[in-house]
């Protein structure tokens, strides 16, 4: 069989269509130019290298002689990676929800050589069947109606392609209040599942910054229930299916209420996000379980999704050997023969494994005969039930762990999607330095800086451009919004763990360049795709959270913690003008933004900053940053100020140059609310203002 067009592109999506008898191309202007030409529509097709349905579609008709021919004679037709273009999946994701109501991947578009839609589905069968219309049989109504009814057909993509523009359009409002973050905790509230944790019925996705903000809601206002909901979420994640027991790791969401039977992705940003949440988390309560997970969502990133150089590959499919879950469940009789009888049975209770398998198929609803690992309590209760200590439990099931780990290595392993993009990238970034600050892991921000170098050399390119992807020696397509807003997030986070002012120097620099390439000069807000040459119906702006928070959204707070950083209003200013353009969209529906409230939650707040001045290496330096890491501190900016780092530090942030060491000694300032107290050199009692107790000198 021969190769079709997509067979010199480097997106592992697009080489895994390569060999279709569908004469691919993939998005280009010539593909567009020869639907012109020919006088054909185009028929985009739209999903990402680890979608489950993605390659259900694909064995079904892509690989499939008659429906490529019906393809291949009616349409130009594309193939498109969506993570690799966020911006056309943006687009006709968009049309796609006003086209039939509901949207996700594969994403299959009916276009005009013009790039204007007109119709749109999801999964598309081979044939039609139980009311949803095939492949084949669209394949042929559309060729007709292209021919006898064009005009009807041109006329309502010309609709649609109006309305998409609309879309993009967001409510402006004047001031900024606080009501918003009372009306997302109710709705969230609401949507609490208090039995099972997790929010609404199944399926349920992790959602981490929803975490994020009830863990900024019971920080500020003291809610017993914001922390009692992300604590009972994150432990039920952590013992359902959800959670790779073997070989660490979140799967992408679970398709049921109780978190046992998962979608078997794991996706980069996934494991960065639920990291950060983790952690925080832990901050706060001080409990090991959730310092031990965030760990060991690390471990899986730097056995499995980190290249030679230190960048972080994208993801991990849900199927191998063609069959979804199969790398990660177990026969009965397979975990027996790993473990030995008696371990198993142990093991077999503990992650309720079962003879005939606990793993029914999401399709068909049959059992597969396989298991999947998951636990109805934690190791420290089953160690109660079972008479052990804690330790001794915890050790056997490392070793059993190990055994299982060692064999299934021996599998056909999933597909592993190499590439490197620079927005998720950035989060990864975040988490570890986050993890390098909070667990007080130093080889965490040493990874994290080490990525980020990879980024900046590799795919910043001699023309100062920032590239969205990274794959086999080629840094390829125009960085959009999120990959300034997520690698910006990076660089924050990195200087918050080390104080390197290069970090917040690189922070600087982006976050100019982001203005002047994606602002909106009219309406505010930041646009997906830079300013000039749009190529598409509309051009996409995004404010909505959902498994992947939005560029706006992460940008309102990095110009908030710019701005309380270096003393520079303009960038407060620009937070506020974000926030305006925006705030009325939010309000419809505040629970979906959760990301935005977190960034409005740290601009309405009275806001802190803490200098530290003196020797990095001195034990007093050593124990006030401790004080500082220890606690969840969600509205405070740190600044550690050495003679190393003065004269570079006083470059974007002025208003540390009064600010010394007091008799040689590490010394803090802290500043709230534009007030300032007076200096002090004791850990003590920067401890206690940080608590908001009484502290004497």
């Amino acid at each position: 069989m021969s190769a079709n067009q997509l067979i010199n592109e480097k997106s592992p999506y697009l080489l895994q269509h390569a060999q279709n008898p569908v004469n691919w191309y993939p998005w280009s202007d010539e593909a567009f130019a020869r639907a012109k030409a020919q006088d054909k529509p185009v028929f985009v097709s739209i999903g990402y290298a680890t979608c489950h349905w993605c390659h259900v579609m694909e064995k079904e008709s892509f690989e499939d002689e008659e429906t490529a021919g019906h393809l291949n004679e009616t349409f130009v037709c594309i193939k498109v990676d969506r993570e690799e273009r966020p911006d056309i999946d943006s687009v006709y994701m968009v049309a796609c929800q006003m086209l039939t109501g509901s949207g996700g991947w594969p994403l299959n578009v009916f276009m005009t050589p013009e790039k204007k839609p007109f119709f749109a589905a999801t999964y598309i069968p081979k044939r039609s069947g139980f009311g949803r219309p095939g492949l084949v049989e669209l394949c042929q109504k559309i060729k007709e109606l292209w021919r006898s009814q064009k005009e009807k057909v041109l006329q309502t993509a010309a609709d649609v392609a109006g309305n998409l523009g609309r879309a993009f359009e967001f409510s402006p409002e004047k001031e900024l209040d606080g009501t918003l973050l009372h009306q997302a905790y109710d709705q969230i509230r609401e949507s609490f599942d208090s039995k099972l944790g997790g929010f609404n019925p199944a399926p349920k996705f992790p959602t981490p910054h929803r975490l994020l903000f009830l863990l900024r809601r019971y920080y500020r206002f003291g809610t017993p229930l914001a922390l009692e909901m992300v604590r009972k979420t994150l432990k039920a994640m952590r013992m359902g299916g959800l959670w790779d027991h073997v070989g660490f790791g979140f799967h992408r969401y679970s398709t049921d209420k109780e978190w046992r039977v998962p979608h078997f992705e794991k996706m980069l940003y996934d494991q960065a996000l639920i990291a950060v949440a983790f952690l925080e988390t832990y901050q706060i309560t001080k409990e090991v379980f959730y310092a031990k997970t965030a760990e060991e969502i690390f471990n899986y990133i730097f056995r499995n999704m980190t290249s030679a150089e230190g960048a972080f590959f994208s993801a991990e499919d849900a199927d191998s050997e063609g069959e979804e879950g199969k790398f990660y469940t177990w026969k009965a009789e397979a975990f027996r023969e790993v473990l030995g009888e008696k371990a198993a049975k142990r093991w077999e209770q503990i992650f309720n494994l079962r003879e005939d398998g606990n793993f029914f198929e999401e399709s068909t609803g049959r059992k597969t005969g396989t298991n999947i690992l998951y636990m109805d309590r934690l190791l420290p209760q089953w160690a109660k039930i079972l008479n052990m200590r804690e330790s001794e439990l915890e050790l056997e099931w490392q070793r059993a762990r190990d055994r299982l780990f060692k064999a299934r290595e021996k599998r056909v392993h999933p597909l592993k999607d190499d590439k490197v993009l620079t927005d998720w990238n950035g989060l990864m970034i975040a988490a570890l330095a986050s993890g390098a600050r909070i667990l007080d892991k130093p080889e965490y921000a040493l990874a994290a800086e080490r990525a980020a170098e990879f980024l900046m050399t590799r795919i910043w390119n001699l023309s100062g451009r920032l590239r969205h992807r990274f794959r086999d020696g080629e840094a390829a397509i125009d960085a959009q919004a999120n990959d300034f807003a997520f690698l910006i997030l990076g660089f924050l986070e990195l200087y918050r763990s080390t104080f390197d002012p290069a970090h917040i120097k690189r922070a600087i620099q982006l976050q100019e360049q982001m203005l002047n390439d994606f602002w909106d000069d009219d309406k505010g807000g930041f646009f997906l795709t830079a300013k000039g040459g749009v190529e598409l119906p509309a051009h996409p702006k995004e404010v909505y959270d959902g498994a992947i928070p939005s560029a706006n959204s992460v940008s309102l707070f990095n110009l908030v913690f710019l701005s309380r950083l270096t003393g520079d209003t303009r960038w407060e200013r620009k937070a506020h003008d974000l926030a305006k353009a925006l705030v009325g969209t939010v309000r419809t529906h505040s629970s979906a933004y959760t990301q935005f409230l977190i960034g409005l939650d740290f601009a309405l707040s009275p806001g802190r900053e803490v200098v530290i001045a003196g020797d990095p290496d001195s034990p007093e330096a050593i124990e006030m940053i401790s004080v500082l890491n220890a606690r969840f501190l969600p509205d405070t900016a740190v600044i550690f100020k050495s003679k190393d780092w003065e004269e570079e530090l006083t470059q974007f942030a002025g208003f540390t140059e009064v600010m010394q060491p007091i008799k040689g000694k590490a010394t803090a300032y802290v500043c709230t609310n534009f007030s300032c107290r007076r200096p002090t050199t004791d850990a003590r009692i920067l401890a206690a203002w940080m608590d908001g107790t009484k502290a004497t000198e």
